[in-house]
């Protein structure tokens, strides 16, 4: 009877062992989920500044495009193409006169930072966005992502630019 009880005990534990190593089948969520950045990289502005960006027309932005380690390290040694888990960020601001710096230099030019307008992001995952080049691309307003359908755009404009693996932004020093 005890040897029984033992043996019950060992498939019991066995089965337990295999049901929690064993990797789960993809379910349609899975296969569903967004080939895109869903959530804000944690830290993101204590990243190192690759370089500032002034957008005219319809957008009349600056950002300040930042990048974690991995892409710094990149970016400084002309590595291409880009590490997986680099992140660049890139912190968009309104373009917004200076009334007070134009009293200051006697005359109206300049301009600065204004209200942030938006965050967006490139995190290089070269299989889980293989689709895209290896990226995953971001937009946030006030925190919350773009569906699909704003991010669509994205990969066909940055694949203008394979050459540099799709980043627009160069470092600069």
């Amino acid at each position: 009877m005890r040897g029984i009880a033992l043996l019950s005990a060992a498939v019991v534990i066995v089965a337990g062992v295999v049901v929690t190593t064993t990797p789960a089948a993809k379910t349609a969520d899975d296969e569903a989920a967004p080939a895109y950045v869903t959530s804000i990289p944690a830290g993101y502005r204590d990243w190192t500044l690759v370089s500032v960006a002034h957008e005219e027309g319809k957008l009349n932005s600056f950002a300040a495009v930042l990048g974690n380690d991995v892409a710094i390290k990149a970016y400084r040694a002309g590595t291409l193409p880009y590490p997986d888990g680099s992140i660049i960020a890139a912190l968009h601001y309104s373009h917004t006169a200076s009334e007070e710096n134009d009293k200051a230099f006697g005359q109206p030019q300049s301009f600065v930072a204004g209200q942030p307008t938006n965050i967006q992001f490139m995190v290089k995952d070269s299989k889980k966005y293989a689709a895209t080049g290896g990226w995953g691309f971001g937009h946030f307003n006030n925190g919350k992502a773009a569906d699909a359908a704003f991010m669509k755009p994205c990969f066909p404009c940055h694949e203008q630019i394979k050459a540099r693996d799709l980043v627009f932004t160069r470092y600069a020093p």
